[in-house]
């Protein structure tokens, strides 16, 4: 069977190759140094003010007549002056690191042996386990979703054993301080406390964390900041952190943790339903051999230099994956880093980047069965919603939303932006950014959420394009201006603005038809749904350049820019089903055109795997396999199987580690409404195996898909919540398409014989 963990054969050398554990609001890291433990704990709140809070859109809806006249003209530049209003590029308030955990004992009179450490994904437990001196020592971490508290316990007889908090982590800016402190508070209990204090006058004061220890069988003194335990047992450190102003109070967090039992087990018992219960849902089974599943980390990612897409390595990424898109999801969904940093001064401030990456990384949150982790991704839109009222208003002076390119979960105001990011022009944010939410509803059926928090979004996204397309060209239809396809502008370097970006005009027509739809289904009337289909029935058809490719405009003179990490000109692709092989052939040829045309500018690991989820849409398992290569085969996973933004792992990342099981799932299988397709992009090296608990677009569950090529077979267990009919294409087999009844509730088999390979 498939191992859900993963282990090590030493401690974590750099804070990036740290072992993971989460709630989806805390997130610590185990480096797992037997003699100098650290272990750094994360809030997903933890943002540093930087005076952006509450910055303005820019009120520019007076000059939009002004800007579209520009740049129907050519003068993009001109356009983006005008409208970006000579703002600076300023920068979402930076994620950053809480503090850390020290833990120090001193060393025995002979080596460490058998030192093991593991992350265990089916509870979220980091075990750390040695011996030293005929002594056997263990310390185990996880963070609680049932308590929300982060737990350690340390234990082995007669422990040594120094403890302190501190904010002793790379980078922190001299303006930010720190104070610690330690005290006993009852029989062999102490309260440890490290307040991180934030310049003053921009926002939240500072923030804290405070720490519960409990010693069992020996003594503890205090002296300075810092517990010393002598001749004990078992420790146990439960944490919880705050950020607030005024400052969080050390005191009413000690008071919540002594409420608590001091019992790991206890806790770690309480939290495990909840955590497997979403966890244990999905797995991959690609037959990789026992040894190469066994291998410690560093074996294992050395299998990636072998240029395949190796089965063991595989089935790790798959679960790892969604373990930490799991761990990261809770409050927030993930960011840039899930909920883990070690150092200050993140990458793009570790915030939530809108133009693609939050949707890459939430990829596979329904795909792969944890539906429930939709919810905190809907409250962090219901969270920013007014404030995308307020940028539509703003900026274009219409009714509806516009959706910022990042945030940093504080609030979605549109202030990212100057002459040359001209983010102001990109109206796709909003749709982008409620399809995972639609297709939740696809998925799940779940006609409540639909009708009491998607459908007035919905709507609010196609009363933007009703109030914004004025427009129109000399055959009538209507002009997307300005418009901006995220993160790059017409060939030329004329400016990043034009005319009838692909992405705005996808984008429009999904929200168009979508609130039309939904409308529809739940009987509001026929009068917008109208109003809406005739809208999106007179926008521009996608455009074919002479090269034979989907062009990234829709527009005469705008030609395509192919060096770039981004493809946001593929949206019809992915994640929308708009362009399809069989559904529009002559265009899924174009798309993989421009696909295999488009260049790779830095090998960031969110344009390879976008690429390769196009890939598997368009059918073409070997493109999206090489794509996926170039993640896994350039140095872009740590030894957590953490993964970094490019290769050479420069800059810690979740994208990829996040998105790899919405990749993998989706060469397995593909869906949209009405239809399941049986291994659309098959890796050779996966001639045999086993998929479980994936949803799909058609409101089915493939509660199994196994397949053995080499036989010449596929068989796949599909469900329903209700009774239904579905398509069931697999290519190469001697029946490509049948159409299955499902009854509600009962489980459906059907086996393919395969004529050739898929």
């Amino acid at each position: 069977m498939p191992v859900h963990s993963v282990h090590d054969t030493r401690p974590a050398a750099r804070w990036e190759d740290a072992f993971l554990s989460g709630n989806g609001e805390y997130g610590i890291m185990v480096s797992g140094d037997p003699h100098r433990e650290r272990i750094v704990h994360n809030h997903h709140r933890y943002v540093l003010p930087n005076g952006s809070l509450g910055m303005k859109p820019p009120a520019v809806a007076d000059r939009l007549e002004e800007v579209r006249d520009l740049l129907l003209a050519g003068e993009p530049e001109r356009a983006q002056r005008l409208f970006c209003d000579g703002r600076a590029l300023a920068w979402t308030q930076p994620f950053h690191p809480g503090h850390v955990l020290h833990l120090d004992t001193p060393p025995g009179g002979r080596p460490v042996e058998s030192y093991r450490r593991v992350t265990d994904f089916t509870s979220g437990e980091v075990r750390v386990t040695w011996s030293e001196d005929g002594r056997e020592r263990m310390r185990r971490a996880f963070v609680s979703r049932a308590d929300a508290v982060a737990a350690v316990e340390v234990s082995g007889p007669g422990l040594t054993l120094s403890v302190r908090l501190s904010g002793e982590l790379p980078g922190r800016p001299d303006d930010v301080t720190f104070t610690t402190s330690a005290q006993v508070t009852g029989d062999g209990e102490v309260c440890l406390a490290a307040v991180g204090t934030y310049p003053p006058g921009l926002g939240a004061a500072g923030f804290a964390g405070v720490t519960r220890a409990v010693v069992t069988g020996g003594r503890v003194t205090v002296d300075g900041d810092t517990a010393r335990v002598e001749g004990a047992a078992r420790v146990v450190l439960l944490t919880r952190m705050d950020r607030a102003s005024p400052l969080p109070r050390a005191g009413t967090l000690h008071a919540a943790l002594s409420g608590l039992p001091a019992d790991y087990d206890e806790l770690l018992a309480r939290h495990i339903p909840l955590h497997a219960g979403l966890y244990g849902r999905a797995e991959l089974d690609l037959c990789a051999a026992p040894q190469a599943r066994d291998l410690p980390v560093a074996d294992l990612l050395a299998r990636a230099d072998t240029g395949t897409l190796d089965a063991a390595l595989a089935e790790a990424l798959f679960h790892s994956g969604r373990y930490f898109l799991l761990s990261s999801t809770g409050v927030l969904p993930p960011r840039l880093t899930g909920v883990w940093l070690g150092a200050w001064g993140a990458a793009w401030s570790g915030d939530f980047t809108t133009d693609a990456n939050v949707n890459l990384q939430t990829a596979a949150t329904v795909l792969t069965g944890m539906p429930e982790l939709i919810r905190p991704y809907a409250a962090w839109i219901a969270a920013q919603l007014d404030d995308w009222r307020t940028n539509a208003r703003t900026v274009y002076g219409v009714r509806g939303v516009l959706a910022p390119s990042r945030t940093d979960g504080e609030h979605g105001l549109l202030f990212h932006l100057d002459d040359d990011w001209p983010w102001a022009m990109w109206t796709a944010g909003a749709d982008w950014l409620l399809l995972p939410l639609y297709e939740y509803w696809q998925a799940t059926g779940d006609d409540e959420f639909l009708a009491g928090t998607l459908a007035p979004w919905l709507v609010e996204a196609a009363l933007f394009f009703e109030d914004f397309l004025t427009r129109e060209d000399g055959d009538g239809h209507l002009v997307l201006v300005p418009s901006y396809s995220p993160e790059v502008g017409p060939k030329g370097g004329r400016g990043m603005s034009g005319v009838n970006a692909t992405m705005d005009v996808a984008a429009a027509r999904h929200a168009l038809t979508a609130a039309a739809d939904v409308c529809a289904h739940l009987g509001t009337g026929p009068g917008p749904a109208a109003r809406w289909r005739a809208l999106a029935d007179r926008l521009p058809p996608y455009r074919v350049d002479d090269r034979g490719a989907l062009a990234e405009w829709a527009w005469p003179g705008l030609e395509t820019a192919d060096d770039h990490r981004h493809v946001s000109h593929l949206h019809p692709v992915w994640p929308l089903h708009d362009i399809t092989p069989d559904g529009t052939p002559a265009l899924a040829a174009a798309a993989r055109e421009a696909l295999l045309r488009r260049g790779d500018e830095n090998l960031s690991a969110h344009g390879s795997l976008h690429r390769a989820l196009v890939a598997a849409r368009l059918r073409d398992g070997a493109t999206a396999r090489a794509n996926v290569l170039k993640v896994l085969g350039r140095d872009m996973v740590f030894r957590s199987l953490m993964t970094s933004h490019n290769p050479g792992r420069e800059t810690y990342n979740a994208d990829a580690a996040h998105c790899l099981p919405a990749v993998f799932t989706e060469l397995l299988v593909g869906s949209r409404p009405g239809l399941v397709e049986l291994l659309p992009a098959l890796p050779p090296e996966w001639p045999r195996g086993t998929l479980r608990g994936v949803m799909t677009l058609a409101g089915v569950r493939v509660d199994e898909l196994g397949w053995d090529v080499p036989a010449g077979v596929v068989h796949v267990v599909l469900s329903s919540p209700r009774a239904r009919e579905v398509v069931v294409v697999c290519a190469g087999a001697a029946e490509p398409r049948r159409t299955v009844s499902l009854a509600a509730g009962v489980p459906a088999e059907v086996t393919v014989a395969l004529l050739s390979r898929p």
